[in-house]
């Protein structure tokens, strides 16, 4: 091999990175307190069994009942316990569910915390395009007696310490009525949320520490919309539609999907998964009550550039639905709610011109994702927009569009029983049968160097690249002198890929990512959910759809429908097929468990697939409860008391609105701010700010729009010294009509006198007024 030689460009990146590096574990040593407690974290024997449709015979474990639930739950945040809440009497003479919906907000911080998703350094959260939602979905048979809750969140992905917690607060007031096997939580995963929610120690990192004031209105937010779904139920009836989505994905990854055997391919009209499926539900009167779609797509038509907290294209679709079906409310309120849910999006991109190069405009679709000049790093998927908002809000709609299309015509029935299982599993140990004679065995976690390349949605670092499937003596040396060497077993275990991070073999200050590992499916009728705790390729969904419809069959369970539910439960990165893994683009780099991880998973679903046909859910072993570590990283960004510029108070205005605008145009206003983080721990205002219009005939001001309005954006500008200014900006959309209007401003200051603790006062702008007319 020719000696590496570096450019000063290069040295300069490696003596930065170095220097970071030691910063970053002298940080770790001293934010990290090591002493947290890591409860029932033993070891899972190997799954054991023969291959095909006669399944593995369940996992074995601890002989805990399939209702148990965490029997400890977190001490930090542990809500105070209440007394089980009491079953309200259900009505039971009617044909079809009881239905209950709930939408409540989940946004958290909103400034100094990463956005999850790109792990791009420097993305911190300045201000919020729209709120975040947790929906709520509960459906029971007519006698109540069973029930399962699907739970779509717009954030990155569900933690394993956000599904304890909350799993933890519903036990504590509802008792054994909401439990780990028949709730499902799942990320939509946007790239726009923030971060600081996840206890392992890969993702503490990238989240430059663990907020427990996020994590605390996260929690808050998912459980009060289960609490209001429960509270709503009704009889009501389900209906399906299933449908084509056209013209909104891309495979990321066409290259790898084509490693794919020839044969299987050819089943198969697209490199993506272009099925929509979708719930429409309604009570008995009719009434509509809410809508739950599946649908693959990567949330990233908001690219990492962006700095606004926001939900993405799928949280548009939302919005347009629940704006339609909720005339007359502000967005965030009324009684409607859709839900438009992750799936198998693992090689799916929004961005529907493809990957090019940004200095040449040449097409980058190649194996490495890599540009002539400039490398991967030029190599940039676009569209379809002018800009990411534009895209956002085109790709939204042609999902909305979709699924308005099958809502109205949704006339298939869903009817039978309800059921669920879920057993936790030691995804480093599973045993694999290949067929009757061969096994193969799951890895400890490893993320390969083309995890570092990042993808054409957002690419990663210098001098990685997709596709790298041998090392590189340099970085190979540098991570040995910080975190030491892998071991011969996991290099072993992985191949092809290179391992970059052995991160199962790295457990200070808390282990770099999880053993313990939720698989769960839970059917309606002839409707069967599997709840994924990643991200899914789209060869990879279709897999494992097969393989659980046929052992429904195997088992007398005919024509079942199978949706691919992703980011549920626990977060693992991707699984993608064992020939993508070949290719080790930027997916199979980032398969933590090796090889064989989708087959490892097709054999655990299986096991549960049986279960449920076979009626013996009861007979299943729960598995090993996964640790819940009690002291994490506190975030890097502290909390400094806000001050307003001198002869000024927040709120005052900096920068008035004109005193007239045109449809069309934008209104923009700059006030003195305050962090809006406080506001994340203070929720005495539920908007940044409203833009209000007076109303001569009654003489009040009637609220139009709030921050969870597309229209609106709310932009927090940090200065020194605890000073910042607060701008909002409002595109005046089409329908608005002429009148007098005016914008305010709403926040928390943080004060703190000499050896006093601080305090949090809420405080609202003057308000800045003009007039907007449909012409001059």
């Amino acid at each position: 091999m020719a000696k590496r030689t570096f450019s000063s460009f290069e040295i300069f990146l490696i003596f930065l990175l170095v220097i970071t590096t030691g910063i970053t574990v002298a940080l770790l040593s001293l934010l990290f307190i090591t002493s947290g407690t890591i409860e029932n974290h033993t070891g899972f024997p190997s799954t054991q069994g023969p291959p095909a449709t006669q399944s593995p015979p369940a996992t074995q474990g601890s002989a805990a009942p399939q209702n148990s639930t965490p029997s400890r739950g977190p001490t930090t945040t542990q809500a105070s316990p209440t007394p089980s809440t009491p079953e309200p009497t259900l009505f039971q003479n009617f044909s079809g569910y009881h239905i209950g919906v709930g939408r409540a907000d989940c946004t958290g911080q909103v400034s100094d915390i990463n956005l999850m998703g790109y792990a791009k350094t420097g993305q911190y959260a300045r201000g919020i395009l729209t709120r975040l939602y947790s929906r709520a979905f509960i459906m029971a048979e007519p006698d109540g007696s069973n029930r399962i809750v699907f739970v779509s969140i717009d954030i990155g992905m569900v933690s394993q310490r956000l599904r304890l917690e909350v799993l933890s607060r519903l036990q504590n007031k509802y008792g054994s009525l909401y439990r780990r096997d028949n709730v499902i939580l799942s990320g939509t995963h946007t790239h726009s949320g923030p971060a600081g929610y996840f206890q392992y120690t890969t993702f503490v990192i990238a989240s430059e520490g663990f907020s427990n004031r996020t994590f605390e209105y996260m929690v808050t937010g998912i459980v009060e919309s289960v609490e209001i779904a429960h509270k709503n139920m009704k009889p009501g009836k389900i209906f399906i539609n299933k449908g084509t989505v056209d013209g909104a994905q891309i495979n990321r990854s066409p290259t790898s999907y084509l490693w794919n055997p020839q044969s299987e391919r050819a089943r198969y009209s697209s490199n993506t998964d272009k099925e929509m499926v979708l719930l429409k539900m309604v009570d008995l009167n009719g009434e509509e009550l809410g809508l739950i779609s599946w649908f693959a797509i990567h949330p990233v038509s908001m690219k990492n550039t962006n700095h606004l907290v926001n939900s993405d294209n799928v949280g548009y679709a939302s919005y347009l639905f629940e704006q339609e079906k909720n005339k007359g409310y502000l967005p965030g309120e009324g009684p409607y709610v859709a839900a438009f849910a992750s799936s198998n999006l693992g090689d799916v991109s929004p961005n529907v011109l493809g990957p090019q190069c940004t200095n040449t405009g040449e097409s980058c679709d190649n194996a490495n994702s890599s540009c002539p000049i400039g490398g991967p790093s030029m190599c940039v998927a676009m569209g379809p927009g002018q800009d990411m908002f534009e895209s956002t809000q085109i790709i939204g709609r042609i999902i909305y569009d979709k699924a308005k299309e099958l809502y109205e015509s949704a006339s298939q029935e869903v009817t039978g029983p309800l059921a669920s299982a879920h057993q936790w599993v030691n995804m480093t140990d599973v045993t694999v049968w290949l067929n009757s004679t061969h096994t193969v065995k799951t890895c400890k976690p490893a993320l390969g160097y083309s995890f570092a390349a990042g993808t054409i949605d957002g690419f990663g670092t210098v001098s990685f690249t997709q596709g790298m499937t041998e090392g590189d003596s340099f970085w190979d040396t540098l991570r040995d002198q910080v975190l030491g060497k892998p071991s011969e077993e996991i290099k072993e275990c992985h191949k092809p890929k290179p391992v970059l991070l052995q991160t199962g073999e790295l457990l200070n200050p808390h282990p770099w990512h999880p053993d313990i590992v939720d698989v769960q499916i839970v059917t309606l009728g002839f409707l069967a959910i599997t709840a994924i705790p990643g991200e899914f390729t789209t060869m990879s969904g279709r897999r494992l759809r097969q393989a659980v419809r046929e052992e429904f069959e195997a088992y007398g369970m005919l024509n079942m429908t199978v949706v691919i539910s992703g980011l549920c439960n626990v977060y693992t990165h991707y699984i993608t097929t064992y020939e993508e893994y070949q290719a080790q683009r930027y997916e199979a780099a980032s398969t933590i468990y090796g090889p064989h991880t989708l087959s490892a998973y097709i054999q655990l679903f299986r096991v549960l697939a049986k279960a449920i046909a076979t009626d013996t859910v009861a007979n299943l072993s729960s598995g090993p409860k996964p640790p819940f570590f009690e002291e994490l990283m506190s975030p890097l960004i502290p909390n400094i008391v806000d001050r307003a510029p001198e002869g000024t108070t927040f709120g005052d205005v900096l920068l008035p609105a004109n005193t007239i605008y045109r449809v069309g145009e934008v209104v923009e206003v700059t006030f003195v701010g305050a962090n809006p983080k406080n506001s994340a721990e203070n929720r005495t205002h539920q908007t940044f700010l409203t833009v209000e219009k007076y109303e001569a005939t009654s003489a009040t001001w009637q609220i139009m729009h709030n921050d969870a309005s597309w229209e609106t954006r709310f932009y927090w500008h940090k200065g020194s010294l605890g000073l910042s200014n607060a701008t909002i900006q409002w595109h005046i959309p089409d329908t608005a009509q002429p009148g007098t209007y005016r914008i305010k401003y709403f926040g928390h200051s943080r004060k703190q006198d000499l050896l006093k603790p601080a305090v949090l006062l809420s405080f609202e702008s003057t308000p800045s007024v003009f007039e907007v007319t449909t012409t001059w």
